[in-house]
């Protein structure tokens, strides 16, 4: 860890800018690889790394969404052109990979890394280097995943990739090899950053914060960190054996050599189906941190919704077979994974029930990050219903395969993740870039996305239940159907829609850049929050707190600021949070300690990519890959735990330039 010692004073050093209170307490300037893109390279701040997870995961999220359009395009008219049968499957298949792997997944990392350390009342991660290379490990996986685009087609065995579809004999191109080796890849930086934030949470509290203290956010997202601990490995697992058996000829999956390919299928949804709540949870988190905010409430029944978000992640690795009761497991296994997946709505309801409680006789303030916040309850209610219908095998069994099964998992992560994310979007971006993202925008991209989203997916159920497949990439008016059930009706219905939805996802695109070039500042505390992020500047300080708070309450920053009334029992406010703020200033730490800048990460992710490559394209490639990952992990390892190679800003309160000391970890 760098550590910036409080230095002597002296009357003889000239200052580049007036001192601080916080300066005066020995806070200096970081080197000037703080700034330029070498400070967002090689950075290991949290912060940074959260905001670039948020950058890499919003750029797909638009790939993924101009996947969708043309998937959606295509199936706008009889008999469409926009696609060929095989560049269909390639779209789905990318579509639905991009969307979880590299844009759920990582927007989750991003709030995760920016905001957790916060909300603990930490400087930083754990293992800060470690999660710079979770970051880069991400994108080099990202990379080649999309690579395939332009090395002779993308993967086109649907995001499932089922055995013997994904085999050498009916997937000859390398898209899949990209596939499983991209998937493989991003999930190692997805396991490294688990275990960081698993540590980061029970290790690096604040003082007085006990984990019933710990906001919800935290909890869901400690909860997701073990969810991933343990999928993660059955997914290699299964990558794997399929790398071994499309490169090297082996048969895992070959039942011409006596293999079972629902092996595959057990080992893909024992993952799969817990994922799907490794990209919900987060998003829980994020709304039971603003619906009590913006109810002027604080949440009903804080101790059911941390339990119930434990219970789903605990009874998610029960359900994973009602992906497969079509399959034929017999009676016996259909009927206990029926029961498990009645099971896991319990918890569900709970959260539902705790949040309606929530904003019940609340003094609502309908913010745009209030209003995803509800959307996300009403949207997420609507998918949970339809999911309770795979519970039901006979009901399951005419449902598999069917659009009706898209229109209920875009109604869980769409309606449900995806507007919890943006609901922490307009919560969090003052506190991030420290400017208010415009409100009259947000409600337009608010309700373009509900309309456009309920015109897109709700009609899939009726395209579901009338049959039509979900992988069908051609109809005909002559086979469309009359009167309400015709597939054409409804295929355009959804198409429209989606031009809607993505109207609405590109006024958040203008909202921001409008708010990045005429934004106003925010004030630092504009919602009147009720947890520690809030209680430092806006942006934070690359220290994050200039003392470490001392935690006494769930909501610890709402109860500094008010104060229960002896007589009459209702709050009264003591302070504001921008008071709060300049407290804590005026009381800096004498000595901060910062991790260092180091270039290992990115160096061993590149490594790890050529290494993947080489799979691909040959053995000498692979050897290249393999230098690099030694020599870089060996770099890694030894890195001198002082950087001289650093240059320095001359310390902003006076006295001897200090040094920073590179991360432990």
């Amino acid at each position: 860890m760098a550590i910036i010692e409080r230095p002597a004073p002296t009357a003889s050093v000239s200052l580049r800018a007036p001192v601080t209170p916080a300066q005066s307490m020995g806070i200096v300037r970081r080197p000037v690889t703080s700034t330029g893109w070498k400070s967002w390279v090689f950075t290991v701040d949290h912060k940074k790394i959260g905001i670039m997870y948020g950058v890499f995961a919003m750029f797909f999220f638009i790939v993924g969404g101009v996947e969708a359009l043309l998937i959606r395009l295509q199936l706008a008219t009889p008999d469409g052109k926009i696609l060929s049968a095989d560049l269909y499957n390639q779209m789905f298949t990318m579509h639905a990979t991009t969307m979880i792997f590299l844009f759920a997944m990582p927007m989750a990392a991003a709030f995760a890394n920016y905001f957790l350390p916060l909300q603990l009342g930490a400087r930083d991660v754990a293992f800060p280097r470690l999660n710079a290379l979770g970051l880069w490990l991400l994108v080099a996986g990202g990379l080649i995943l999309n690579a395939s685009w332009f090395l002779g087609g993308a993967a086109d065995g649907g995001w499932f990739m089922y055995s013997p579809n994904s085999g050498p004999v009916f997937s000859p191109s390398n898209g899949v090899d990209f596939w499983t080796l991209g998937v493989q890849i991003a999930g190692f930086g997805s396991l490294i950053g688990s275990i960081n934030l698993i540590v980061t949470i029970l290790n690096m509290r604040a003082p007085g914060m006990t984990l019933m203290k710990m906001p919800v956010f935290c909890w869901m997202i400690l909860v997701v960190q073990f969810l991933l601990v343990f999928s993660l490995p059955v997914i290699t697992v299964a990558l794997v054996l399929l790398t071994f058996q499309r490169s090297f000829g082996a048969t895992f999956f070959d039942v011409a050599q006596g293999a079972d390919p629902l092996l595959w299928q057990h080992l893909f949804w024992i993952f799969g189906h817990p994922e799907v709540y490794v990209l919900i949870l987060p998003a829980f988190g994020i709304i039971s941190e603003v619906l009590p905010t913006f109810s002027r409430k604080p949440l009903f029944g804080y101790p059911f919704v941390v339990f119930s978000g434990a219970s789903i992640g605990l009874v998610g690795f029960g359900v994973w077979s009602h992906h497969m009761f079509a399959t034929g497991l017999g009676p016996i296994s259909v009927a206990a994974f029926s029961i498990a997946t009645m099971a896991i709505a319990i918890p569900t309801g709970v959260k539902i029930f705790n949040w309606t409680l929530t904003m019940w006789g609340g003094k609502i303030w309908y913010s745009t990050a209030m209003k995803f916040a509800i959307g996300l309850i009403v949207l997420f209610t609507i998918g949970g219903l339809s999911g309770v219908t795979h519970a039901v095998a006979p009901s399951d069994t005419q449902q598999t395969d069917t659009y009706y099964i898209v229109a209920h998992f875009h109604y869980v992560l769409f309606g449900g993740m995806v507007f919890g994310l943006f609901s922490g979007f307009y919560y969090w971006w003052p506190k991030v870039f420290g400017k208010m993202l415009n409100e009259k925008l947000g409600g337009w991209n608010f309700w373009l996305m509900v309309i456009g989203m309920n015109m897109t997916f709700g009609p899939m159920h009726i395209l579901g239940l009338q049959g039509q497949p979900r992988r069908m990439y051609v109809w005909t008016e002559a086979r469309a159907g009359e009167g309400f059930f015709n597939f054409g009706f409804w295929n355009r219905v959804a198409s429209f829609g989606s031009l809607i939805l993505a109207i609405g996802v590109l006024l958040f695109l203008i909202n921001v850049v409008h708010t990045t070039r005429k934004g106003k500042p925010a004030p630092l505390d504009p919602w009147d929050a009720r947890t520690l992020e809030w209680i430092t500047t806006s942006p934070p300080k690359e220290h994050n707190f200039d003392r470490i708070p001392v935690v006494h309450h769930l909501d610890d920053f709402f109860h500094r600021k008010y104060q229960e009334d002896a007589t009459t029992g209702a709050m009264v406010q003591i302070a504001t949070g921008e008071q709060l703020v300049r407290d804590e200033e005026a009381n800096a730490d004498a000595h901060i300690h910062l991790p260092s800048p180091s270039y290992w990460p990115i160096a061993i992710a590149i490594g790890v990519g050529t290494l993947g490559m080489g799979v691909v394209y040959g053995v000498p490639i692979m050897i290249v890959g393999v230098l690099i990952i030694l020599g870089s992990s060996f770099g890694f390892v030894l890195e001198p735990s002082v950087a001289d190679d650093i240059d320095y800003d001359p310390p902003m309160s006076g006295g001897q330039e200090t040094k920073e000391l590179a991360p432990l970890g």
